[in-house]
């Protein structure tokens, strides 16, 4: 394949954290490969299989978890990264490593650590994601974290655009290896970014339909949708509506592919290199303006519908309240946390709720109920919808 100008090329990273000597005996691996291993060898990403994607702790074995929702994400950012001649090592990195910063019960359990650490700098799943793998998950001999690329670390810094105003967490990592946080990052990065709104903008359609949370005539109320679904019935007039219905998903994400790829193409097409994409100033990789009209209509639909469903929304209250639970048994007694932690916490705050607040953040679903269980005396109920 014919790398583009405006590819990242892991022969010319800006380098790593903590230098170190290429192990030749682990393999003729690029830069961003290593990278990319080192992510899937990770324990961060291993409990990602247990973590929310839409549904908390699904009793099903179909629905997504974060794991499964990072593997698509992955797919969808390789292809379009390949047909665009980007690094597809790099981007698939990122779209491994996007969700590692996310707590137990996504959103949810992101809103009880917000409020807990209020007075304490607050809490972002997406600094908290450059935080486990700088800082927080360190296997190797010698240095703090998983020691990746700059390139890769500043894509998962602004893989949604430039970052103004970093929280703490992303402004102490900033500080101790600067990551250009007001310029635009790659465009692995932006392919990334985009991937992921492919993914769980379809996917979560097949979970919620799996669920009985949407139904067809639901989703015909969405132009964008009705309009593929008369094509995939001219297609396959014959055919039972379940495999119509993810039919329709898999048309959807193509169409999406596509579009992503020929306006990427169109608006990078006089970057000569990935620094000049860096300094554009402005998004080149994304959907074309008719595109990303259509799909901000269809997450809203997806709000309404879904992700705000009663249901949903009954669920993810208890599941805050779990994590607020966990939050206040270790601040109150550091003794419940494991040996290891309690080591790490210092005596004064904000570091001492930091510290709790990194923990809890890397529980799965199901650890953080058992936890919950163990200290309350009561398992928590009503955790479940599906």
């Amino acid at each position: 394949m014919t790398r583009a100008p405006y590819a990242a090329d892991p022969a010319r990273t800006r380098g790593r954290e903590f230098p170190q000597e290429r192990a030749g005996a682990r393999g003729p691996r690029s830069e961003f490969q290593r990278d990319r291993d080192r992510i899937i060898h990770s324990m961060s990403f291993r409990r990602l299989r247990s973590k929310t994607q839409v549904f908390i702790a699904p009793e099903g074995d179909h629905y997504r978890t974060r794991m499964t929702h990072s593997l698509e994400v992955a797919q969808i950012g390789r292809v379009i990264a390949r047909a665009l001649g980007l690094d597809e090592d790099l981007t698939e990195a990122l779209c491994l490593a996007h969700d590692l910063g996310h707590p137990p019960f996504g959103h949810a359990g992101e809103g009880a650590l917000e409020e807990a650490m209020a007075r304490h700098g607050g809490f972002d799943h997406n600094a908290q994601s450059l935080r486990t793998i700088m800082r927080l998950e360190s296997p190797y001999p010698g240095h703090e974290g998983l020691n990746l690329t700059w390139d890769l670390l500043e894509g998962l810094a602004k893989h949604n655009g430039p970052v103004n105003a970093p929280n703490w967490a992303l402004a102490e990592l900033d500080e101790a290896f600067p990551l250009e946080l007001g310029q635009w990052p790659s465009l692995e990065a932006q392919v990334a970014a985009v991937a992921d709104d492919i993914a769980y903008d379809n996917h979560d359609i097949d979970d919620g339909l799996r669920a009985g949370f949407l139904t067809l005539d639901e989703l015909l109320e969405v132009d964008f949708l009705a309009q593929q679904w008369r094509e995939v019935e001219r297609r396959h007039p014959h055919e039972p509506h379940d495999r119509l219905l993810r039919e329709l998903v898999r048309d959807q994400i193509g169409l999406m592919v596509n579009d992503v790829i020929t306006h990427t193409r169109e608006q990078a097409k006089d970057a000569g290199s990935v620094d000049e994409v860096r300094g554009a100033g402005r998004q080149l990789g994304g959907f074309s303006p008719g595109m990303a009209e259509a799909e901000r209509g269809l997450k809203r639909f997806m709000y309404d519908r879904l992700y705000c469903h009663p249901e949903q929304v009954s669920a993810a209250e208890r599941a805050r309240d779990v994590v607020a639970r966990l939050f206040a048994a270790y601040a109150q007694d550091a003794g419940l946390m494991p040996q290891e932690w309690r080591e790490r916490l210092p005596a004064g705050e904000p570091g001492r709720s930091r510290i709790i607040t990194d923990f809890i953040a890397g529980m799965s679903d199901r650890f953080a109920i058992e936890r919950c269980a163990a200290i309350y005396g009561e398992r928590p109920r009503g955790l479940t919808n599906v």
